[in-house]
């Protein structure tokens, strides 16, 4: 396959010259806002380019074939913790700041993310997209649980912002936990917003243990020969947020 020169002519074009790397010969965008990404992914449904996201390339290295056909985009400069909130019990990270450094930066407030204390060596983002899990004293703890918040860029290059960091918001289903086991299909996750505990309670979470990482749920859906309810759901949001089919299963 050849490198997807039209869009890589067009990244050079229109943004500083450091946002295009080659990672192993695949060209790689390093976004370092939302508006970046969201103005890349948009070329990208223009000229029909296929996009693949990662984080630290931990799950997938997206390297050789078939992703030398397409543009990476790596979150690694969207790595800065944006918000923290004592008094609410929350915060707000940078899609690719790594999800096992967030405790070492917050207990100076008094604050404890559970996820955070996993031995996942992954992104912010990363943990999101594989719906980073653990299981304590029989219970299931998937990171969508503690996500309550976060700015995404869709597959179609729309700006969302679904949930709210508030205890107490509006009723119905929340969008944002839709991106939690997404594998980046739906679009860019940049930033997103936690519900932490006080620190005091981090000892409640001293045997929590990692689950291994399910990599065929929400992918199976999305095969058509699975015709079942929850697979044509899956689909149908798929194709909501990603209309021009810009983030294909590799």
């Amino acid at each position: 396959m050849s490198r997807p020169d039209e869009l890589i002519s067009i990244i050079r074009a229109e943004f500083p010259d450091d946002r295009l790397t080659f990672q192993k010969t695949v060209a790689t965008f390093h976004p370092e806002s939302t508006e970046e990404a969201a103005k890349l992914i948009s070329l990208a449904g223009k000229h029909k380019q296929k996009l693949y996201i990662t984080g630290f390339g931990n799950n997938i290295d997206p390297i050789d074939e078939p992703f030398t056909s397409m543009v990476t985009i790596r979150t690694d400069r969207l790595n800065d913790i944006l918000d923290v909130s004592a008094p609410d019990l929350y915060v707000k990270l940078g899609a690719g700041f790594p999800i096992r450094e967030v405790n070492k930066h917050i207990e100076s407030e008094g604050l404890f993310m559970a996820h955070s204390a996993l031995p996942y060596v992954g992104s912010v983002g990363g943990s999101i997209a594989v719906n980073l899990s653990a299981e304590l004293s029989g219970h299931h703890l998937p990171i969508k649980k503690y996500l309550v918040r976060a700015e995404i860029v869709t597959g179609g290059g729309d700006v969302i912002t679904p949930g709210s960091a508030c205890f107490k918001s509006v009723s119905g289903y929340d969008i944002v936990k839709i991106f939690a086991q997404s594998w980046g299909l739906l679009g860019l996750v940049v930033s997103a917003t936690f519900r932490v505990v006080p620190l005091a309670a981090a000892d409640e979470f001293a045997t929590m243990k990692m689950n291994a990482i399910d990599r065929e749920h929400f992918l199976d859906g999305l095969r058509e020969t699975n015709e079942g309810p929850d697979a044509i759901y899956s689909r149908k949001i798929k194709e909501k947020f990603d209309p021009h089919g810009i983030l294909p299963i590799v």
